[in-house]
């Protein structure tokens, strides 16, 4: 998968607005995200910003006040605009300024916007209040929210012609997104359930005698709340351990800002594994120095040299 003739395409002004807006949203709203796109050149970076609006929009449509059929009619809208979106009935001069840009996005790179289809999917499985009782079942939403974010970068990112396993590179974006939701989850675990969501599997709740929930700031009483939350990194840096494994197939910068994204939250695992009952007190996050020297990381190559290594020894 390599870059379009199309992306070096010079930008409109309409369009050129229209970009301005998408990062502005990400910029501001995009607390990880943001740090790996600035990695970017202008093209890339302006693709992915049209990708991260236009998902802040569903996830806003789910996590926002609305009653659930409101919510049900405004996503199968926006799944209706992405479809004028990949029909190529979004002009420049459209008064959407996400719509104008992803269209703009779609035409320069060859994303798959089908990936789009499955985030609203996802998103339709949280306003139904869908629970999930085995891994197999939580891969399946995690792969619509996040695995599917993954094999829409790659789209923007595109592969290294020539690149060893090149053909499994959405594999491996898929899953690098799966170990990122993951992460999310376990981070996100006391105000999912503030929400009245619950999203580890029913079978590893049951497994460490946490079925009662995590409503309060410590664990449910007789609880391996700690067991529980070991477990759940070590399938994330399973995840991550696959996922990574992209990082060779990608130039530079984009395999810099991959390395950056999920360096964050790499990191974010490794504060969880220390003290797991700290996702019951708060948010566990990251300062902005550790975001930045996480990002000035990725863009030495350290993590892509680590996994080439890696590669050729199993190879050998």
């Amino acid at each position: 998968m390599s870059r379009t003739v199309e992306a070096q395409a010079p930008v409109s002004a309409p369009v050129q607005a229209a970009y301005s807006y998408c990062e502005a949203v990400t910029g501001q709203q995009a607390r990880n995200f943001a740090y790996g796109i600035r990695l970017l050149p202008a093209d890339k970076r302006q693709a992915m910003s049209a990708l991260y609006a236009f998902s802040r929009r569903v996830d806003d449509i789910g996590d926002g006040t609305l009653a659930d059929d409101a919510k049900e009619v405004r996503l199968e809208e926006t799944r209706a605009l992405l479809g004028r979106v990949r029909d190529g009935g979004v002009d420049e001069d459209d008064t959407d300024p996400v719509a104008v840009a992803l269209a703009d996005a779609a035409r320069r790179f060859p994303i798959p916007l089908g990936g789009l289809d499955e985030l609203i999917d996802g998103v339709l499985m949280d306003v139904h209040g869908e629970s999930y009782e085995t891994w197999d079942d939580l891969k399946v939403y995690c792969r619509c929210v996040a695995g599917a974010i993954g094999r829409l970068s790659l789209g923007v990112f595109g592969t290294q012609p020539g690149a060893p396993g090149i053909e499994r590179a959405g594999e491996y974006a898929d899953t690098l997104g799966l170990a990122l939701q993951l992460t999310n989850i376990l981070r996100d675990v006391r105000e999912d359930a503030g929400n009245g969501r619950t999203y580890l599997p029913s079978d590893d709740l049951a497994k460490f005698g946490c079925s009662t929930g995590f409503n309060g700031p410590v664990p449910p009483p007789g609880s391996d709340f700690a067991g529980l939350v070991h477990f759940e990194v070590r399938r994330a840096r399973a995840l991550f351990a696959e996922g990574y494994r992209l990082l060779p197939m990608l130039d530079r910068r984009s395999g810099a800002c991959v390395a950056a994204m999920a360096g964050i939250y790499r990191r974010l695992l490794d504060r969880i594994e220390r003290d797991p009952e700290a996702v019951l007190r708060g948010r566990v996050s990251l300062p902005g120095r550790e975001k930045a020297y996480v990002a000035v990381r990725g863009l030495s190559g350290l993590d892509t040299r680590h996994v080439s290594r890696q590669t050729a020894r199993r190879r050998a």
